[in-house]
């Protein structure tokens, strides 16, 4: 519950339940405390996920969700690491020492189209790949290739499959989007980080030369092709200067309305291969104060010019979903982009299947008691695994974000109700 700041005789009401919103007079407050409701308002408080009957049939129902959801699922989200090689010379490289020309065999390329037949096509389950890297367009033939044998057999199956990619953007030329949207490719994640200065400053060609307007070209001419979004990283020293990136694409003519999604992430540490040791800007807490005044920021700044970016919502660690599954260039099975060449978090291999990885990656951590009382629980379900593994070595617990949502909670709510409001008029 939070003051309205532009009417003192109401209040804010959101539920992490249902994430519903509901401005209602303060005088409701006090109803609500004495048992005065009307049916009326009683009903509608019930039905948005203000009141429940039964305290416990609720924490039962919140200990479901994510098996509810893993029993439900329709399809498997799957993410293909092509190859862990690039032409760009990132300042933050993520890869680390894992960088290299280590790419997907055809031997690993003809056994992942097995493996998503008999695991998933035959389960009744579509499958989406995100073509991931390095650069996965410096394996464009091979996508197309893999891409290709999938869609047939997904017909054969009467099942769907449908890619995307999340690429640097510089080999993302209208003839090769051209030739892959045939082949199910839907969207695109492009990133760039923030104005041209910057940007060319921390992801250049390996050539030193800056690779900004390479992007941008490419972008203006496949946004009406397939949805692109845009992400990018920054640090504590940059974060302010990403907005005019934002005017930048407008003037350019990749309005709000061509680009499906904007969000901007902090540069994180990373598990075994770390950033380069002259990069020191990466983070390894969403807590760290600096950083909550970011991506407030920023979010407003996206906002406020007409681009769409994710609600308040759930979000749910993708180690702790069933058919969510990365596949490194070699084989190797994992269920985190980040734990590729991390000793011990491996998930199986295309070639003997996928092995338990209760224990290793503390499934259902967050079903614990100060999780399951915890107003914030669906809204992060534990946190991220990756962040709680830098901290401590180990995924021996949860991630807890209660100080981030209360310190961010109400700014990013009232963002929300603000900018839906404008949608509408």
């Amino acid at each position: 519950m939070y003051d309205c700041p532009d009417d003192p005789g109401r209040v804010l009401l959101f539920s992490t339940r249902s994430f519903a919103k509901l401005l209602v007079p303060k005088a409701l407050i006090t109803a609500i405390g004495e048992g005065m409701l009307t049916d009326r308002e009683q009903d509608t408080l019930a039905r948005n996920g203000f009141l429940v009957e039964d305290e416990v049939d609720e924490t039962v129902e919140m200990l479901s969700v994510i098996d509810q959801i893993n029993e439900r699922g329709k399809h498997a989200s799957l993410m293909a690491v092509m190859n862990l090689d690039c032409n760009l010379a990132c300042k933050y490289c993520y890869e680390g020492g894992e960088r290299g020309r280590h790419y997907m065999s055809s031997k690993t390329a003809e056994t992942l189209i097995r493996f998503a037949g008999e695991e998933y096509f035959a389960r009744g389950k579509d499958v989406l790949i995100d073509f991931y890297g390095g650069e996965p367009l410096l394996s464009a033939v091979q996508i197309s290739e893999i891409s290709g044998k999938l869609k047939s057999l997904a017909e054969r199956y009467g099942r769907d499959y449908e890619f995307t990619l999340v690429t640097n953007g510089t080999l993302l030329t209208r003839a090769v989007v051209s030739g892959l949207v045939p082949l199910g490719l839907k969207s695109a994640r492009i990133t760039i980080d923030g104005p041209r200065e910057n940007h060319d400053r921390y992801r250049p060609f390996v050539s030193g030369r800056g690779s900004f307007d390479a992007i941008i070209r490419n972008l203006a001419e496949v946004c009406d092709l397939i949805r692109v979004g845009i992400g990018g990283n920054y640090t504590r020293e940059n974060y302010r200067s990403f907005p005019q990136l934002l005017d930048t694409l407008i003037d350019g003519g990749m309005t709000p309305d061509r680009i499906s999604h904007v969000m901007f992430s902090p540069v994180t540490e990373t598990l075994g291969r770390h950033l380069s040791p002259e990069f020191s800007e990466g983070c390894i807490s969403a807590d760290e104060p600096w950083l909550l005044g970011a991506s407030v920021f920023l979010r407003e700044e996206i906002l406020k010019r007409g681009f769409k970016t994710p609600r308040v919502g759930p979000t749910v660690c993708m180690i702790e979903l069933r058919d969510n599954l990365v596949i490194n260039y070699d084989g190797t099975l994992y269920k985190c982009p980040a734990f590729i060449g991390c000793r011990g978090l491996e998930a199986g291999h295309l070639e003997t299947g996928i092995v338990s990885y209760i224990r290793s990656h503390k499934l259902g951590a967050w079903k614990k008691d100060q999780c399951r009382y915890c107003a914030y629980l669906p809204l992060c379900f534990g946190g991220c695994r990756l962040l709680k593994l830098l901290r401590t070595g180990a995924i021996d617990d949860v991630e807890c974000r209660r100080s981030y949502f209360d310190a961010v909670l109400e700014k990013l709510v009232l963002q929300d109700i603000r900018y839906l409001r404008k949608e509408k008029q």
